[in-house]
């Protein structure tokens, strides 16, 4: 047995010894759903549900043309016959007597349906005794509905010709009455009941009638010469409804045993003669001691739930209702079944006539036609429910025992529970649901009725709207007036769940003062938070853009309760808390106030720094609309909305950009709020960028650096990513030429056409931006990101206490900051909203054509093909061309001299963007440039469209938030069902892993005696800057400047290359695969300190940036080594110089990635390692390197906690992170003498420290003692270093050219000089090199673009 579990886990590539990975238990990063789906709010269903037209039928008339005693000529009667007439034997009495008791019974049967309705009795009536009837009751009636009630049994058959019989004054003849007429006087809406032999025709020829009105009807509309146009036509009759008894063809049944006006009966008394025909069926002998006579006896009244006879006909309408709703369209359904409750009875009867007429072989007609109901299995539910009851009647009459209640809807219930709980996700919905909505009513049954609609509700929108379609909202509208607190955790679930789908209930809600029990149950702190939550919920949809239930929840002390759950610790319940404040006060001003009385603000201020993203951006939200009111300033006011934007200001390096673009929404209702002193600040900063040069970094380089054209490869077409417009490959016509040229990844080459997509309609790019004459922004990317890096302020931190003349400074440069950022959706907001103030201020202060045509020479006219693909003149600016911003034009700018210290303020924190000094190391990004959508071509009206920061600029975090309460939340998430697909998935790759790790091991463990067999060689798109191995699968990324390619190392294939957004001047410095283990991501940071992280690489479908933001701030550039003498630091130098042509010197942002914590270490050309928490998306510990040189090298381990980092001055440092800032460097090892290219802390509990200088100097320190505990000599010059994390092995790779393989003895186990095979062709200077994790492999990417793989020999592979 041992053997075979054995043989089944080495088939699996399962192994015993293999514990430790638990991949299961690892977190994931970036995979939650803000990160995988679109921030923005569900498509709202249409809902169909609300009657537009709700009627009441108002008026009756009742004809009956019985002429008691004398049988119409055309009818042949049986003897005996059926006689009774509303139950009365019309023999029994006198014929007139007989005649008036029959009509009043009738109008007491229809009573019962509509109490409240105008009865007018005709009685055997003439021609002008129905036309007077008829056009008094509609002329009464106005526009709601009357009913025609027309019992033939005493008169002919209706006529083909469309008539049907009255009488004549002396009751000597039979006059026919056109029902062309009928409809003239009846008009619309009206429903017509006929209950005579063949009454089909009169159906037909209404039909016939109402198509020839509605022709007149269009024939008057076209001529109105015509005299049809004179006369005063009646409205079409499309809305009415017919109820017949049977068809054209056939008879009345005349069977004794029952009433003469069966199919009134059935309409208007069905319990009764339900009953009647239950006993006569052959069945009821199964009920024995149950007689006609004994039925008549059934005790209760109907209107009473409680008695026998009341439960019947409540059991009767759930089960009529029930057919109903499971057999007809719903829209007729609603219209026949919900808009009038007279109407709803009728046709409920209807189902039971056709039930019983057709056992008699006579069919009842409806216009509308319903399909056939009288097969529908719920009839034998009915049959079963007067069986019990019937049979309980002998010993209840008799002896008077008590009445068992019938188990009806207690099995209805448990059916519908069954549905439930047994169902798979598609199929038809539930039959009891309308049974559901009637047991509510029951008190008995409502705790569990409401527990199983909740559970329904839950399975997502299309049950929502099928519930509402039942009927079921005033029902769970009047249950809010009960006090049972049972109720209150369903019912508050119930109404989050339909107000998640349909919105527009919140004003039903506020009128019956709905709201005041959500208020109620969110000031009850014994209620669960999560119920707390949905309450809160509601709340927020019932204050959202709707003043009366702002008004309504202020006076219901909303913001009190709300403030006093700000601080609760469920998540949700503080993200819905938030946003209902910012709901209830977003533009009305008496909650503002109330807020400010109560310090919310403040208190909101906690929330900016919760660990849960979603928290922080409800808070962000609340403080923006609070700000953004557009009532009269005082200077309280303006003092609050000053401290609020400078609290904001702070999340300005937030990582989340969900949050940053809910900040950016929040500053621009204080933009508009206090519109012209931005419009000043604006004007100010376009001044001083005009007269102030920076030099461009493209220039700083030294000449000569850069890549000759002539070298560079044919570049591929670049995958365009998701969202983005191909970049480099489309550009303008005039400039196709010179761009086909420079298609290279050098400084200059690239026409920049990078333009992040649309956000959404309300907030995309397509609104038409620039000045009038420019199809662009007038504030380019470039003259937006000089304007930040000239502006030299100071920190955030000194402004505490100073004037608040400098707010709008401060949150223009916020602005400018987060027009720079790494998230393209967020830097395109920050753009509207700065181009938008700085159009303003250029409009108000020049209202005449502001440019002219000279200095758009290189604008290429926008056309909505050609979105984003305009190219700059060197004006960076276009209303104002200066001559500094380097540009795309055709000449190449001259390089400055390199110092210019003159220009060169002292370094002072700051907020974020650039220290002024350090304009050699900029964020721009001209890959952001975008002209807009469409071309202006209302460029004559300046001001008309442009007032587009406003309410339209908006994130949709709310509506998104809001999808929660609509989805299924009680539902098992599908990564937890075992059987899931997703799950299946996961279990593979898990597989896979446990496999890759136990044979790589089986193979490193041997040894590695020598590692240069070639297995991959290809020609990258670009100089391969940094290289990284997938851990697991066949993928190699290899990043340039700015670019990623991926190749399948095994196949040899590429499998994508994509453009990574960063700006012109910065490179990529490293990468790291996130999720390596399962759904991978990859990270990728740039020498501007930005962070972004991809998805869908490296398979077929586009690239997307998960998320991106600026992981450091203030990067400071920095060159290797300092120069001196010492032939030590000039090979530094030398080095330095030789790996940096193209990187202007500086280690960039360095990284290293712990999947166990979520924690990212970030480092570089800063005096910090900063931490971040990819949980929360926020920093959570800046650890200072004491250090006055850049950080190149990052390790570290998350079971000790330690961090190990390589530093340009040699030191090596290792911190403790657990520790406080001042005490977490634990040691410092000094004995490297220049730049540490790679530092290495291996992972298992005793693991070394490995470090590499340029000098080739190799040290092991062990992190417990101070000096090192061996020192190995390699060649001198490094230029790259890697260690294999599971082998013992390292390479170097150096400026001369070759790559040396060592163990950690110190042994050479291989030198690589030529490429194998490969025509004996030199490698290039090595670029980069990395192992892969697992597998005894070695990436090498050189400076000639080439990247190649080395591995040990086949055989040992």
């Amino acid at each position: 047995m041992k053997m075979d579990t054995d043989l089944l886990l080495s088939t699996l590539g399962l192994s015993e010894e293999e514990p430790d990975m638990n991949d299961w238990d690892l977190p994931l990063a970036f995979m939650k759903k803000r990160h995988s789906e679109k921030i923005e709010g569900s498509k709202a269903l249409a809902q169909s549900w609300r009657m537009k037209d709700r009627m009441k039928t108002v008026s009756v008339a009742l004809v009956l043309c019985l002429n008691v005693g004398v049988d119409p000529p055309d009818v042949v009667k049986t003897s005996p016959c059926a006689r009774l007439e509303c139950w009365i034997d019309p023999l029994s009495m006198s014929p007139q007597k007989a005649l008036e008791t029959i009509g009043a019974n009738l109008q007491k049967q229809y009573e019962n349906w509509q109490p409240r309705a105008r009865y007018k009795q005709s009685l055997d009536p003439t021609v002008d005794e129905v036309k007077k009837l008829c056009t008094s009751l509609r002329r009464n009636a106005k526009e709601e509905r009357v009913l025609f009630h027309y019992n033939g049994h005493g008169v002919p058959r209706p006529t083909v010709n469309g008539e049907i019989w009255v009488f004549n004054k002396n009751y000597t003849q039979y006059i026919p009455l056109s029902i062309y007429d009928l409809q003239t006087w009846m008009g619309s809406p009206s429903i017509f009941v006929y209950d005579c032999s063949n009454a089909g025709i009169i159906v037909k020829s209404f039909k016939q009638f109402a198509l020839q009105r509605e022709q007149e009807l269009e024939v008057a509309a076209i001529n109105p010469s015509h005299p049809l146009a004179q006369m005063s036509l009646p409205p079409s009759m499309k809305n009415c409804i017919q109820l017949a008894a049977c068809e054209a063809s056939e008879l009345l049944p005349m069977n004794p045993d029952l009433p003469a006006d069966l199919f009134t009966s059935c309409l208007t008394t069905p319990i009764k003669i339900a009953l009647r025909w239950f006993c006569m069926q052959k069945s009821s002998k199964l009920v024995p001691g149950v007689t006609l006579d004994l039925i008549e006896k059934i005790p209760g009244r109907l209107n009473d739930r409680r008695t026998p006879l009341g439960e019947l006909n409540w059991i009767f309408t759930a089960i009529t209702d029930t057919i109903a709703w499971n057999v007809l369209p719903r829209d007729l359904f609603q219209k026949l079944f919900r808009q009038d409750l007279l109407v709803a009875s009728l046709f409920r009867n209807f189902l039971l006539a056709e039930r019983i007429m057709r056992s008699y072989n006579c069919t009842p007609v409806s216009s509308p036609r319903l399909p056939p109901t009288y097969m529908h299995a719920m009839w034998q539910a009915w049959d079963l429910a007067v069986d019990i009851c019937l049979s309980q009647l002998p010993t209840i009459i008799e002896e008077g025992t008590a009445f068992r209640h019938s188990p009806f809807f207690a099995e209805q219930l448990t059916a519908f529970q069954v549905w439930l709980t047994m169902g798979v996700e598609n199929r038809n919905p539930p039959e009891q649901l309308p049974i559901v909505l009637q047991v509510l009513l029951s008190q008995v049954h409502r705790l569990r009725a409401l527990d199983l609609l909740g559970r329904f509700l839950d399975l997502g929108p299309w049950a929502v709207s099928l519930a509402l379609s039942v009927g079921i909202f005033p029902y769970v509208l009047k249950l809010l007036q009960s006090s049972a607190r049972e109720l209150r955790p369903l019912l508050v679930f119930i109404w989050a769940k339909i107000l998640a789908v349909d919105s527009s209930c919140q004003a039903d809600l506020v009128k019956d003062n709905g709201h005041k029990y959500f208020l109620s149950v969110l000031a009850d702190s014994y209620m669960p938070a999560e119920h707390r939550t949905m309450a809160v919920f509601i709340l927020a949809v019932i204050v959202n853009s709707y003043s009366t239930g702002q008004e309504a929840c202020l006076q219901g002390n909303l913001i009190a309760n709300c403030l006093e759950q700000l601080s609760d610790p469920h998540p949700l319940l503080r993200q819905w808390v938030a946003i209902c404040l910012g709901r209830i006060w977003q533009n009305f001003d008496p909650a503002r106030w109330c807020g400010v009385r109560d310090s919310a603000h403040e208190k909101l201020y906690i929330l900016l720094s919760d660990p849960i993203p979603e928290v922080r951006c409800a808070a962000v939200f609340a403080l923006g609309t609070f700000v953004g009111n557009s009532a009269e300033r005082t200077d309280h006011s303006t003092t609050i909305d000053h401290n609020v934007a400078m609290m904001l200001a702070q999340l300005i390096n937030d990582g989340s950009p969900v949050v940053r673009k809910e900040l950016v929404v929040a500053l621009s209702h204080l933009v508009v709020q206090y519109e012209s002193n931005f419009c000043t600040v604006a004007l100010q900063f376009i001044e001083e960028e005009k007269n102030y040069t920076v030099p461009s970094p493209a220039n700083t380089a030294e000449p000569g650096n850069l890549t000759p054209v002539r070298d560079s490869p044919a570049i591929p077409r670049l995958r365009s990513v998701n969202s983005y417009t191909n970049i480099r490959a489309v550009t303008t016509a005039r400039n196709l030429n010179k761009s086909l040229q420079n298609l290279n990844l050098n400084e200059e080459g690239a026409p920049a056409a990078f333009s992040p997509g649309n956000l959404s309609t309300s907030s995309s790019a397509s609104s038409t931006l620039g000045s009038p004459d420019n199809d662009e922004y007038i504030l380019s990317f470039e003259t937006l990101d000089k304007m930040r890096r000239v502006s030299s302020y100071s920190s955030l931190n000194s402004l505490i206490g100073v004037s608040f003349n400098s707010v709008y400074t401060q949150i223009w440069r916020v602005l400018l900051h987060l027009a720079a950022d790494p998230f393209p959706e967020v830097s395109d907001l920050a753009m509207k909203v700065l181009n938008c103030i700085a159009y303003k201020a250029m409009m108000n202060t020049r209202p005449q054509r502001i440019l002219d045509s000279g200095s758009l020479t290189q604008s290429a006219p926008a056309s909505p093909t050609s979105k984003g693909t305009h190219i700059h003149h060197a004006g960076g600016s276009p209303p104002m061309p200066s001559t500094s911003s380097s540009s795309l034009t055709n000449e190449v700018p001259k390089p400055p001299t390199r110092d210019q210290p003159a220009t060169r303020p002292p370094y002072t924190p700051t907020i974020g963007g650039q220290a002024p000094h350090s304009h050699q190391f900029p964020r721009t990004r001209k890959m952001f440039d975008k002209g807009p959508e469409q071309a202006a071509e209302d460029g004559d009206e300046p001001c008309g469209h442009r007032n587009y920061i406003s309410a339209t600029l908006q994130t949709g975090l709310c509506d998104w938030s809001a999808k929660y309460f609509a989805q299924p939340v009680t539902k098992i998430p599908e990564e937890h069902d075992l059987q899931s697909q997703v799950r299946m998935e996961r279990q593979w790759r898990f597989l896979r892993n446990t496999r890759v790790r136990k044979q790589s091991r089986s193979i490193t463990q041997r040894g590695v005696s020598r590692l240069d067999d070639q297995i991959f060689i290809n020609r990258n798109p670009g100089v391969p800057s940094v290289v990284k191995f997938h851990p697991f699968n066949t993928c190699i990324a290899v990043a340039d400047k700015d670019s990623i390619c991926f190749w399948d190392w095994e196949k040899g294939e590429r499998l994508d290359y994509f453009y990574n957004g960063n700006p012109r001047y910065t490179r990529i410095t490293a990468m790291e695969y996130l999720n390596g283990h399962d759904c991978s991501l990859l990270l990728t940071a740039t020498d501007d300190g930005a962070l972004r992280v991809w998805k869908n690489f490296a398979d077929q479908k586009n690239p997307e940036m998960v998320t991106a933001w600026q992981g450091l701030s203030d990067m400071l550039p920095t060159t290797r080594g300092q120069p001196s003498s010492t032939s030590t630091h000039s090979l530094a130098r030398r080095v330095s110089i030789y790996l940096d042509r193209s990187k202007q010197g500086g280690a960039g942002m360095v990284v290293d990635w712990e999947q166990e914590t979520g924690l990212l270490m970030t480092s570089g050309d800063v005096r910090i390692i900063r931490i971040w928490d990819t949980d929360r998306e926020m920093k959570v510990q800046d650890i200072p390197t004491g250090a006055d040189s850049c950080v190149t090298s990052l390790s570290c381990d998350s079971q000790r906690s330690l961090i190990v980092a390589g530093l340009g001055d040699g030191s090596v440092r290792v911190f403790d992170r657990r520790m406080g800032p001042n005490e977490c460097r634990i040691m410092t090892y000094r004995e490297h003498s220049a730049w540490v290219v790679k530092a290495h802390l291996q992972k298992d509990t005793n693991g070394h420290i490995i470090s590499v200088s340029v000098n080739g100097d190799v040290r092991f320190f062990e992190p417990r003692t101070p000096d090192s505990v061996n020192v190995l000599q390699t060649v001198k010059g490094l230029t790259a270093l890697d260690i294999h994390p599971q082998a013992n092995l390292f390479a170097c790779g150096s400026m001369n050219q070759f790559i040396a393989l060592y163990n950690t003895s110190g042994d050479v186990i291989s030198n690589i000089k030529y490429y194998d095979g490969f025509m004996g062709q030199r490698i290039g200077a090595i670029s980069c090199l990395a192992f892969h994790p697992h597998w005894p492999h070695l990436a090498v990417g050189s400076n000639d673009y080439y990247m190649s793989i080395y591995s040990t020999e086949k055989r040992l592979r």
